[in-house]
């Protein structure tokens, strides 16, 4: 009995974490970049960015990604960036195609997940960071962001 309960938790956990199967052939391929190139990035930008960081095997990041989604496609003058860390293309391509298949965020790929200690954070994903034009960091926001959290750092870095 204990074996047929083991085995049924077993398959019943398995078929919640196959996802739907997407469509990623209009998603292109990411771009690698590394903490240099994502800091010229951030000090060339003359409007404020969020940056999220998150990984296709990332439960929280799914959590957050509809409220990240929904924040770039309404909010005007701020540019939206997620960095995709330890993911192959494939990972990467499907949760964009998932996530953010019309949303106006510039996305690039860091397989060794590396970037976000050079910009001052840690390992772990979700990470969000706000900075102002040219590359200031603001603020850091480890864990999940919330619609109130994202709401006001948005309007932080809007105001420098």
């Amino acid at each position: 009995m204990r074996r047929s309960l083991g085995t049924a938790l077993l398959v019943f956990v398995l078929a919640a974490c196959g996802g739907k199967t997407v469509d990623i052939s209009r998603v292109p391929e990411l771009p690698e970049i590394s903490v240099d190139e994502l800091s010229g990035v951030l000090a060339g930008s003359a409007q404020p960015v969020v940056l999220n960081v998150w990984a296709s095997w990332c439960v929280p990041c799914r959590s957050e990604a509809p409220l990240l989604e929904k924040a770039a496609t309404t909010t005007d003058d701020v540019t939206f960036i997620g960095l995709n860390v330890r993911d192959d293309q494939t990972g990467a391509r499907s949760f964009i195609a998932e996530f953010f298949p019309e949303a106006p965020i510039d996305h690039y790929r860091d397989p060794g997940g590396d970037i976000p200690v050079g910009l001052g954070g840690n390992r772990g994903v979700p990470l969000t960071y706000f900075f102002a034009p040219h590359g200031e960091l603001i603020e850091l926001h480890s864990g999940v962001i919330d619609e109130r959290t994202l709401a006001l750092q948005i309007d932080e870095i809007s105001s420098r």
